[in-house]
């Protein structure tokens, strides 16, 4: 069972990890991340770099791929490395996705998409799959949805968000932590990026410690933004249930469906 967790270093990265690793803008990506590299010639890991500066040595990674050069998606491209690392007799893929402030030019949203599907992705197929944002010019709430897709997380600094949103199973997401005022805007826009995707979005909620006005308008929202999708909550407690009929938002024209 997958679950949420800190690394002290890279060296910790396990298989199905995805790992938010924040470094300041000074920091070389290649320095930082030289051990979760150098790792896969020892445990027999085809390796994936992706960034527009890196400049890794040849025994060290199986391919660069620049991300503003790539044709395809970027889970196109890793789902394409992950088949060909089996045919080759790796034992599994991992892949340092190197991100900078100039990710967001191509629009926040699809950055947040593309973090969900390499969430999916790792939880799916056992990659290991390592995120390092590089500090500079971002956007408080746009760093906020993605550090609330990773997992797992370098470190105990900074403190992880109020709630995480991540990959269970092959068709449920776990939610765990709290959705309360500081944490709607940013469930509400995962959630919309979710309803984009698919029809329906599972929510696993069992460990989900609180749910508060706000975090059910951002849901409500969400929900009512793509009325020909559904969103399941499942493992909601009675007092969960109750608010949201009193809050007025059991609507049959409301796509939502909460279950003990």
């Amino acid at each position: 069972m997958r679950a949420t967790r800190a690394v002290a270093t890279l060296d910790d990265v396990g298989a199905g990890d995805h790992v938010c690793q924040l470094l300041d803008a000074a920091d070389d990506v290649m320095v930082r991340s030289r051990a979760f590299v150098a790792d896969g010639a020892l445990f027999g890991d085809k390796v994936v770099i992706v960034s527009p500066y890196a400049q890794a040595p040849t025994d060290v990674a199986s391919m660069v791929l620049d991300p503003t050069r790539m044709q395809d998606s970027l889970l196109t491209a890793v789902r394409r490395e992950a088949a060909s690392a089996e045919s080759e007799g790796f034992r599994s893929l991992r892949v340092l996705h190197h991100v900078t402030d100039e990710a967001v030019a191509g629009g926040a949203d699809r950055l947040l998409r593309s973090e969900l599907e390499l969430e999916e992705f790792a939880a799916d197929s056992g990659a290991l799959v390592v995120c390092a944002y590089q500090g500079g010019d971002w956007d408080a709430a746009v760093l906020e949805r993605i550090r609330c897709v990773h997992p797992h997380y370098l470190g105990n600094r900074p403190m992880p968000p109020s709630f995480r949103l991540y990959r269970t199973g092959n068709d449920g997401w776990t939610v765990k932590g709290v959705i309360d005022i500081d944490g709607a805007l940013a469930f509400g826009a995962i959630l919309l990026t979710l309803l984009r995707r698919t029809t329906t979005v599972r929510l696993l909620c069992h460990a989900l410690d609180f749910f508060d006005a706000a975090g059910m308008s951002a849901l409500a929202d969400a929900a009512g933004q793509m009325p020909n999708r559904k969103v399941v909550l499942e493992g909601t407690n009675e007092t969960v249930r109750l608010a949201w009929e009193l809050s007025g938002f059991a609507d049959p024209s409301l796509p939502v469906v909460m279950t003990p």
